[in-house]
């Protein structure tokens, strides 16, 4: 029997500072090694998303992921790619999201096959991420498919995208994101972000702009294992904004791990007081164990 768990829309929408982390789907056909990871996590966040298909190699479907998350009693946070699926199967994917009670779904493209372990794989893209967010907008407000084929029950998805915190130069004018609130997204989660300054200024612009009243956003955050991976954050993967002061931090550390840590705590309490920031979303894939240590440091509580 599935136990009673908080909803990610409730605490958002009480006005508490919101906890997600991500547990990339393992390479298993076992739940087994999924559920030890949520037992690491839970207690100490509000939703845990599952990757699907990170890096373009083939894991454990997010939806299944999902199922175990629920059914462990941790409301999930279902990802759906555009690069693997078409718009048929979408569908059908969040129609059973839906039946599960899994109504947390963060839309993204997708790695690009080229990146992964098996390059032949041909990507799909029928449709974009803001058409996967107006699907969901039809299911839940008209109970109608794409062609217009009536649900026999309406969902209730509670709909997400993705973004990257940049430097909001003079003439940003936020419209990708615009777009994302007009077709039905709900709350927005970020790729790593260690600058608060930054991201103060980031949001200055998005309050502004009046999107911070439309969608609630989620800074990506996470805690360190050591300087080496630091600097393999900010050099190889995208989007991250990643201070020489952090790494420099973490070369001086004799502890790295707790330093990782400390640095995770810090700038969550940081986020809490910046306006527009309704929370943090954790990520630490080799290093997971270190997520509630960081979640309790900063002082949240679950």
């Amino acid at each position: 029997m599935t136990e009673k768990y908080l909803r990610l829309r409730d605490v958002l929408e009480s006005g508490k500072f919101a906890i997600t982390a991500e547990i990339p789907a393992p390479v298993s056909a076992s739940s087994i090694e999924m559920e030890e990871k949520i037992h690491i996590l839970k207690g100490s966040v509000h939703a845990i998303n599952v990757t699907d298909n990170p890096g373009a190699t083939a894991h454990m479907s997010s939806l299944a992921g999902s199922a175990i998350v629920r059914n462990l009693g941790v409301d999930p946070i279902l990802q759906i790619t555009c690069r693997d699926r078409n718009r048929l199967a979408i569908q059908s994917e969040l129609m059973g999201a839906s039946a599960l009670d899994i109504n947390n779904v963060l839309t993204l493209a997708g790695d690009p096959v080229k990146n992964g372990d098996q390059k032949d794989a041909k990507p799909v893209f029928d449709i974009n991420s803001k058409t996967i967010l107006s699907i969901m907008d039809v299911m839940n407000n008209d109970g109608k498919t794409m062609s217009g084929k009536e649900l026999q029950t309406k969902s209730s998805f509670f709909p997400g995208g993705a973004a990257i915190v940049h430097e909001p130069e003079d003439n940003w004018d936020p419209k990708v994101l615009g777009e994302k609130a007009s077709f039905g997204a709900k709350f927005i989660q970020t790729q790593f972000c260690y600058d608060a300054e930054l991201v103060k200024r980031y949001m200055q612009r998005i309050v502004d702009t009046g999107l911070s009243e439309k969608m609630y956003f989620i800074i990506g955050i996470g805690p360190l294992r050591s300087d080496k991976s630091a600097k393999w954050m900010k050099d190889k993967l995208f989007g991250t904004v990643m201070p020489e002061s952090v790494i420099k931090r973490m070369e001086g550390s004799d502890n790295q791990i707790q330093e990782g840590a400390d640095i995770c705590a810090e700038l969550i309490e940081s986020f809490k007081g910046i306006e527009g920031v309704h929370g943090a979303h954790l990520m630490a894939p080799r290093n997971l164990s270190a997520i509630p240590e960081t979640v309790k440091r900063s002082g949240i509580t679950i």
